[in-house]
């Protein structure tokens, strides 16, 4: 077993114009999920910085160079910022690790996933292009044509504060847009330390800004203001109806990935030993803090109580500990609040008839007690119209409920309000293509799970959002649709009168 050495407590001000602000009077104190301990302090803004961010990237896109860049030179700018992350990994990696609660391997999963997409947009980015349309006529001749949508502002959540990140801020920024970044108020460092890394790399001051504090000081202003043209939001979807309606004042563009609820399908034909790894890595993957988080076993009744058996055998093999620990592989709930939400929702459960088969509890031994630590849960006979089976729980929580035949398992995938993921673990491809097709979830896995490439898009349907993230339509969001026409020769007049000719 290894340990990653504590580091000492970070100070953040906030990052305006490329310039880091000293910290403000007011600062938030973050304070490891793990064992109390202090780590970071940030800035706890106000409307005004807030204002003052958007009008200096504002300036930044009216009048600065980074749109007029060409595509070359911009895709080479996120290309060295790539570069610069991996050589400071590590340190992005116990950044985002001790914020967060998350174990140091998975931080470092994060932020190699996270060069990949600056990666992969510096390549968009260099090959932008638009449509020529030639067979308009002899006289005609048009072009559609993609710009710069102008300033992005981008709401980030604490689960995976630089991936998330990074699905959205090199997209934008290869597109030509500029950007104001409200990371969440727990994990705000790898934001800031992220936009250090893009001015050394050679964004133009003002290109990227951050902004530290709370939602409704911060975060509310990019929705509301007017001169942000587009806001990308990751989070709940009860925060997202209220950033819908704080922005529609506005009109502006929004790109939001909202809650989840996703489904593993398991069927008789599957191949058991792969599904059973995989519904516990869907589900206690990043604890269970994550959008896309397989919480809902859908198990074939057939092979129902052997797998749950496996199951139950085999989530008691998960290592639980402190997110520095080389050994973890689970760590603890972001803050005491979410814990209690956490364990609040198993109680419910129970008292709705379900039955814990390991887990349900927080961890209180010697090596947890510090900390807002659940151990790994498994409920069995969630009933579908349960609390445990519609609402997100978001913690380390795995509901099971058993489905007769294919046509089962598809009305009870999508008997929820949400579409944002789900796996199907199969061996037949006609059944696994069937409840592909007929699930309604922006993304789909066969036979894996949390799973994924910069080049596929991500994103929501129903209640779990709009828009997408990654790949090519995810490069899309961020510009706007230009169709310019140009006729040539004399112009052809449909009243000739109005100008002296004849009819």
């Amino acid at each position: 077993m290894s340990t990653v050495e504590a580091t000492d407590v970070r100070n953040y001000g906030h990052y305006i114009g490329g310039q880091s602000a000293p910290p403000s009077q007011q600062t938030i104190e973050r304070v490891s999920p793990a064992d109390g301990r202090v780590v970071a302090t940030f800035s706890a803004g106000r409307r005004s910085d807030a204002l003052e961010a958007i009008s200096v990237a504002r300036r930044a896109f009216d009048a600065g160079d980074w749109p007029r860049r060409t595509a070359m030179e911009r895709g080479r700018v996120l290309l060295r910022c790539a570069a610069l992350m991996a050589e400071n990994a590590e340190h992005l990696a116990r950044i985002d690790a001790e914020e967060s609660g998350k174990p140091i391997t998975l931080a470092r999963g994060d932020v190699g996933a996270s060069i990949e997409l600056f990666e992969y947009a510096a390549a968009l980015a260099m090959t932008i292009h638009g449509e020529a349309h030639t067979a308009l006529g002899d006289d005609c001749t048009a072009l559609v044509v993609r710009e710069p949508a102008g300033v992005v502002g981008m709401i980030i959540p604490w689960n995976f504060p630089l991936l998330l990140l990074a699905q959205k801020l090199p997209f934008a920024l290869g597109a030509g847009c500029t950007a104001v970044v409200k990371p969440s108020e727990f994990t705000s460092g790898s934001a800031i330390e992220l936009a250090r890394l893009l001015s050394e790399a050679g964004v133009p001051d003002g290109a990227v800004n951050v902004v530290t504090g709370v939602g409704s000081a911060v975060g509310a202003p990019l929705a509301e203001s007017r001169e942000v043209d587009i806001l990308s939001f990751t989070g709940s979807t009860e925060t997202g109806r209220r950033i819908v309606e704080a922005s529609a004042g506005s009109v502006k563009r929004l790109s939001m990935e909202l809650g989840g609820k996703a489904a593993s399908v398991v069927f008789e034909d599957a191949d058991l030993d792969d599904a059973l790894d995989g519904v516990l890595f869907g589900v206690f993957f990043n604890q269970g803090e994550c959008c896309v988080s397989g919480a809902r076993l859908l198990v074939q009744d057939s092979i129902a109580d052997a797998f749950l058996e496996r199951l139950v055998e085999a989530a008691s093999r998960i290592a639980v500990g402190g997110p520095l620990d080389d050994a973890s592989e689970l760590g603890p709930m972001i803050d005491s609040g979410h814990l209690e939400k956490v364990l609040g929702h198993i109680e419910t459960a129970r008292r709705d008839g379900a039955e814990v088969l390991t887990g349900g509890e927080r961890l209180t031994g010697s090596d947890w007690a510090e900390g807002h630590f659940v151990g790994p849960t498994i409920l069995d006979g969630v009933r579908e119209d349960s609390a445990a089976f519609q609402e997100e729980i978001f913690g380390p929580v795995l509901t099971v409920t058993r489905f007769r035949d294919v046509d089962d398992a598809i009305r009870l995938a999508n008997a929820t309000e949400y579409g944002l993921a789900g796996s199907i673990w199969t061996k037949n491809i006609d059944k696994a293509l069937r409840v592909a097709k007929e699930m309604r979830s922006g993304r789909v896995w066969v036979n894996t799970t949390i799973d994924g490439a910069p080049q596929l898009p991500a994103g929501g349907m129903k209640q779990s959002g709009f828009g997408r993230e990654m790949g090519q339509a995810g490069f899309d969001e961020f510009t706007d649709v230009k169709t310019i026409q140009i006729r040539t020769g004399a112009r052809k007049r449909v009243f000739p009168q109005w100008t002296g000719g004849q009819r």
